[in-house]
């Protein structure tokens, strides 16, 4: 009774540690399956597959009687969690949960971004400086080459987006305006953007690029790269000057 006992325990430890395993890997470009929103439904899947190992390992035991056999359920995460595995192939108890894990996970992403995208959206030079701080921060390490290049798209277009935002709020001639239009592919087809309304094309602009700096933040979370500060980190520095406040006489002489 003991040996049954002690190999329970054993498989259901063991199979826990590979089903974590296994669904970081099934998760991995996708996001945290352990991330606060995904987390009950992540430890619900892990804990299923291991008390599942535990109860075919116990039935292995009981008609084999040869305890070695029983640690053939430690498999049983492995198949769980084969990545190519698609939702039809998937059994009907395990599709509900880990449909729930994968929204889990989404809310977390869109949290994250969101955090970031909100604090760049204060000043439209933020904008740009943002996509520029995170770009130094992950596009040199990266390895994956369509990822670098959505990453080098979306970093071009918001800064040249964010470039003509800037020259609007300058007051450039149409000629200027129309020639830096046509620079970027993001903004070469003119009939998009009416030059007769500067402020709307501003505010146009700016929706666009704050949407291609979710894109970014999207793409850099599923890769990963999820403890970047949030820029600006340090909202001070760019917080304008504060106006003198005229001081009495009293100050005056100190």
């Amino acid at each position: 009774m003991l040996g049954w006992v002690v190999g329970g325990v054993g498989t259901f430890a063991v199979s826990l540690i590979f089903a974590c395993l296994f669904l970081h890997l099934r998760c991995r470009k996708i996001g945290r399956p352990f991330g606060p929103r995904a987390r009950p439904w992540a430890v619900l899947i892990v804990t299923g597959t291991a008390l599942l190992s535990t109860a075919l390992g116990l039935i292995i035991l009981a008609a084999s009687e040869q305890p070695p056999a029983a640690y053939v359920a430690i498999l049983v995460p492995g198949g769980l969690w084969i990545a190519g595995v698609t939702p039809r192939d998937r059994p009907g108890w395990l599709t509900r949960p880990l449909g729930r894990l994968y929204d889990g996970m989404g809310e977390d992403m869109q949290a994250w971004c969101d955090v970031r995208r909100q604090a760049a959206a204060e000043r439209p030079q933020w904008i740009s400086d943002a996509v520029q701080y995170y770009a130094s921060q992950v596009e040199g390490r990266l390895r994956d080459r369509q990822a670098q290049a959505d990453l080098r798209r979306w970093r071009e277009s918001i800064v040249h987006k964010i470039g003509i935002v800037r020259l609007i709020n300058l007051d450039t001639t149409e000629t200027r305006l129309r020639d830096s239009l046509q620079q970027h592919a993001s903004t070469r087809h003119i009939r998009k953007y009416s030059a007769d309304d500067l402020p709307r094309l501003a505010e146009r602009l700016e929706t666009e690029a704050l949407n291609e700096l979710n894109l970014y933040l999207a793409c850099v979370y599923r890769l990963g790269h999820r403890r970047l500060l949030v820029f600006p980190f340090r909202p001070s520095v760019h917080r304008p000057p504060r106006e003198d406040v005229p001081r009495g006489p009293r100050e005056e002489m100190k």
